[in-house]
Parts: C-alpha cells; structure tokens; sequence
C-alpha cells in the first residue's frame, strides 16, 4: 500500500471535525475527498467515483447505506465513549453531568454505533456547553482516535474489537433521541445548576423549548449570574447587550441568545427576538471596558497583568454584528489608553471571530444596509487596531474565518494553537470580495501572488501550514489551556524586552511608508466599492448564499472544490468533449 491512501469523507456537512481531520490527514499525505450525504444513491455513485481506500464517516446522521459498508471499510466517528450509542450522545452525557466521556472510531455495520471498534479515546468532561465540547474535547480526541485507527488499516492485519457489554470497559449505553420534554426547563423547581445543564446540552442545537410571556422559544447559551436575584422564579429581571437574565428557584442565569418557533426563525440575540417584552427591562450595563468578572455573562471583559493587556471577546459562534464591532473597537481603544506595553486580543476559546453577523444581517429590515453598517463598522476595528501605538497580539484559541483571519492580520502577530483552524476566504458566501484591509494585510505577509492563492483557495488551512506560509507567526499548544498559559509567557517575555520601543518605532515607520505609498482609506475605499456591488448590485450571489447558510437548508450537491472524486470526473468529460469536437 502507497504512503498516501484515498480517502472518502461521507459527512452530513463539512463541520469543525470534518475540516479538522481534513486538515490532518492532507497535511500527512492522503487524498481526501468529500461527499455531502444526500441520500443512498448519491452516496453509491460517490464510491463508485472515488474508488476509495477507506471511507470515513466524522459527522452523519444516518446510517451508511449496506452496500457501501459490505464492499468498504467504513470509520464512524461517534461522539461518545466504548458502548454508547444513539444520536444525541453529547446531549445525554451533558445533561446527566457525566464527568468523563470519548469517542469511538467503529466500523460500521448494519446497527447504528454498533460496530467493531478501532480506536478510542475518553476526556474530561467539565460544565463546558455542547458544541464548546464538540469543538474542543471532542475533535482532539477524535483527531487521535481517527490517526491510530488509520495507521492499524494501512498496516494491515488489524482486528477491530466487538462491542461487548460485557466487558468492564464499555460503559456506554444505547440512548434514545433526546426530545424537548427530556430538555424541558421547570422554572419553578429546577436550580440553577439543572437550568444550566438542560442549555449546555441544547447548545448550538436544537435549544430548550420554552414560553416567555405567551411566545415560544428556544434558548441558547446560558450562563450564571451569581448577584442579580429575584423573588419570583422563571421571571426575565434584566438586559445587557442583548442578552436577557432570567431567575431560577436559587440563583439567575443569563440567556444570550433565542429563536423563535417555527420552520424560518433565526437565531439572534435574546432582546431581539423577545421584542417588547425585553423593552422595559432594566439594563444591567457594563463599562466601555469591563474588567474580567466570572460572576456574571460578559461577551467582551479585560484584565492585564506584568504590562500586559488582555481583551477577550468570545462572541456567540465567532459572529460579530454592526454593534459588536463598535463596542469591541471602543473597548479596545479604551485599553489602549492603560499604561501597556502590549496588548493580546484573545478572541474566544471556541471561535478568535469569524467576521460579520450573518443572522442579526438576515434578520434585518434591509440585509444589504445592515452588510454595509456591519463591514464598516469591522473596518472601523481593524483601523483602530492598525494605528494603535501599541505592539498588539493575535492569540487564536479557536478557530477563524473570512473577516475574522484578516482582523487578526491586523496585529502585529499573529499566534494560534496547533489544532486551529482558519478559512481565510470570502467564496464561500457569494463570492463576497471581502474588506478589513486585507488586500493591505495579507500580501505584506504572503507576497501577491500567494495573497492570491490564499483567498481563492476554498479549503481549510492548518495551524501550522498557516506558519509555513507566513501567514501566521507561530502556533504552539496542544490544548486551549496550554496555548494560553504559553501566551502568557510569551506575552509577558515580550513586554518586558528591552528591544520593544524599537520595534514600536519601526511599526511606525512600516505604516507610515506604506502609507505615503498608497493610504489605507484607498485600500479601504477599493474594498468597499466591490462589497457594495456584493450588497446592493445585480448579482444575487450574497444574498442567496447567506439566506442557505443561516437557515442551514439542506444540501443539494457537493460543491466540486471539496469533492474532488467529482472534479475529476468533470475533467475528464470536459477533455472527452474537446477530443470530440476536435
């Protein structure tokens, strides 16, 4: 067997794990392609294209048609440890507070997670919500699990273990879908523990079904308040920053985001969907720049420590609207008036930022008005961040898209732990042409030509092929926790290096040549003029796309870039008709 095998994704969606595990298994020298699961026949005619080594399975939801699993070795990734088995795995293990929980690489088998077993790996399992875990714990594991059962296939010889309830190992079990009566919230009994449990299970999808004052919604992402109290449980007590707190029987939680029920509902910030019944709430507000406080909910808090700032900002999802982008330049400003000499912006510990609201823009009375409010206002954070007099830090715990990349381009380095991911490109969404300087950015640290290629390229870029690039500095951690602690470090050890006022003063220097070359605002006027043709021209492109994208429609093909079994089928049937007509 070759050094690279052939290697079919079948995926219900190319997902954070998908393009995870795309990114390993490419870097080490597999072809991989990618097939959507549309249905059976669409999965068979992938095969029979592909002809694949081995098929893997990151991220379906159902079952891998016989025919394909009799004549290939099929790898399902199941989020759950040794014996479990169902389809909301996660759910269950959250909501019951399991404290350890795993994934499992099967082989799959006419019974839905009950074949052999190839690999697994377990974690701890702390109060962190669904798709935190998934994101995090989950894809680290499953990343090991799919390597060491990828390397006993190519070696061949290797047979996988039965699932057998009876050894002392599989403590999993088969579980049933979980239903909104099992996610139900009762308000005047559950504590807040139990609230927080039942939205931390629901996380991301599907949310717990509630009533608010005569309106059904789903709820997202909780998160304690430990001050704020009110007599009378279930009641909405108070707002900030469009995020609602709520009473429980000993305590409060804060909800920060909702949907309202039904087929087109959006997800959006709480206030918004509740209307007039959050108008009259008091505001629980906060300062330009709040200082870290983890009694309460805060998307954007501060603390600092040996002349080092650090600006967090974990966004719902990486998602940034016209408001978030203003309040976040203001608080960054803001910190840029401290006595610092550098200043770290660490985004989240799910998402650094993914660009523009694409939901709070879907939702708005005019999408194309509220894209450009929302561009200008990310233009307006990026610029602030260029002409800051500080040396700025780029700390990417999780991964980045589109917008997003090139706000981190914006520092003067760029940091990012080994099993990020970036997807620094716009094509995705419509063709959108993309602003944030980074026609500027990024041939400053790539070259013309490999700028070129960067943005036109539609696949993900790993931590480390990013570095090879240039296109970011360094990436290093093997988990969020030791990437942070090591940006500290280095944060620390840069302050207080006594060649930082030379390199402030050759920032400087930098922009302003390059400003006297060709200004920002002309860069920043380039961009825009093609963002507009994005928002407001004839070309629908934008529009649609973002209309698929936040409404999650299913998928009808997959798009040629990912499957490459396709695209190659395409070329040979367009060089059998050249040969044709010649």
């Amino acid at each position: 067997m070759s050094s690279g095998l052939r290697i079919l994704f079948l995926t219900h969606s190319f997902n954070s794990l998908a393009q995870r595990l795309h990114v390993e298994l490419t870097e080490r020298g597999h072809e991989v392609s990618i097939e959507f699961d549309i249905n059976d026949a669409v999965a068979m005619e992938a095969v029979a294209l592909c002809e694949p080594d081995l098929i893997i399975a990151p991220y379906l939801r159902r079952r891998i048609p016989d025919v394909i699993w009799q004549n290939h070795v099929c790898l399902v990734v199941h989020p759950g440890i040794k014996g479990d088995r169902g389809p909301s795995a996660l759910d269950w293990a959250i909501q019951n507070r399991e404290t350890e929980w795993g994934v499992t690489v099967l082989q799959a088998n006419g019974v839905m997670d009950g074949g052999d077993i190839w690999a697994a790996r377990t974690f701890s399992l702390g109060g962190a919500a669904k798709s935190s875990v998934y994101r995090n714990a989950v894809t680290e594991a499953a990343v090991d699990a799919v390597l060491e059962a990828l390397e006993k296939f190519r070696h061949g010889g290797f047979k996988p273990e039965p699932l057998d309830y009876t050894k002392p190992d599989v403590r999993g079990r088969p579980h049933r879908f979980m239903n909104q009566h099992d996610r139900r919230i009762d308000w005047q009994r559950d504590n807040t523990a139990t609230v927080l449990a039942k939205m931390r299970a629901a996380d991301a999808y599907p949310g717990v079904l509630d009533d608010i004052a005569g309106t059904q919604v789903y709820l997202f992402h909780g998160v304690e308040e430990k001050r704020l109290r009110a007599d009378t449980p279930g009641e909405i007590i108070a707002s900030r920053n469009g995020a609602v707190c709520r009473a429980t029987v000993d305590g409060a939680v804060w909800i920060s985001h909702m949907k309202l029920k039904g087929e087109f509902a959006l997800k959006l910030p709480a206030t918004r969907v509740l209307g007039a019944a959050a108008a009259a709430l008091p505001e629980s507000s906060l300062p330009v720049l709040p200082m870290k406080d983890d009694g309460t909910w805060q998307d954007i808090f501060f603390e600092a420590a040996d002349g080092v700032g650090y600006l967090h900002f974990p966004c719902c999802n990486g998602a940034m609207s016209t408001t978030d982008c203003l309040r976040l330049r203001d608080a960054f400003l803001a910190a840029s008036k401290r006595d610092l000499r550098v200043l770290v912006l660490m985004g989240g510990p799910d998402f650094w930022c993914n660009g523009i609201h694409l939901h709070v823009i879907e939702a708005a009375d005019s999408a194309a008005d509220e894209s450009w409010a929302n561009i200008n206002a990310m233009d307006d954070l990026c610029l602030a961040i260029l002409e800051s007099d500080k040396i700025t830090i780029a700390a990417m715990r999780g991964n980045a898209g589109a917008g997003g990349v090139f706000l981190a381009l914006a520092c003067d380095r760029v940091w990012a732990r080994r099993g990020v991911v970036l997807n620094p490109h716009y094509k995705g969404m419509g063709n959108l042409h993309g602003s944030e300087y980074w026609t500027y950015l990024l041939p400053k640290r790539v070259g013309a030509d490999q700028a070129l290629a960067v943005t036109q390229n539609r696949l993900p870029i790993g931590a480390g092929r990013a570095q090879r690039l240039g296109l970011i500095d360094a990436c290093f951690g093997t988990s969020g926790e030791d990437f942070e602690r090591v940006t500290r470090e280095r944060a620390s050890a840069l302050a207080g290096d006594p060649d930082l006022p030379r390199w402030r003063e050759e920032k400087r220097a930098v922009l302003e040549h390059a400003s006297a070359t060709k200004p920002l605002a002309r860069y920043r006027e380039e961009e825009l003029t093609r963002m507009k043709l994005n928002f407001y021209g004839f070309d629908p492109s934008y529009h649609v796309a973002r209309y698929h994208f936040v409404y999650r429609l299913p998928h009808a093909w997959t798009p040629l870039h990912l499957a490459v079994h396709r695209r190659n089928q395409w070329r040979r049937q367009a060089l059998l008709r050249t040969r044709h007509i010649a």
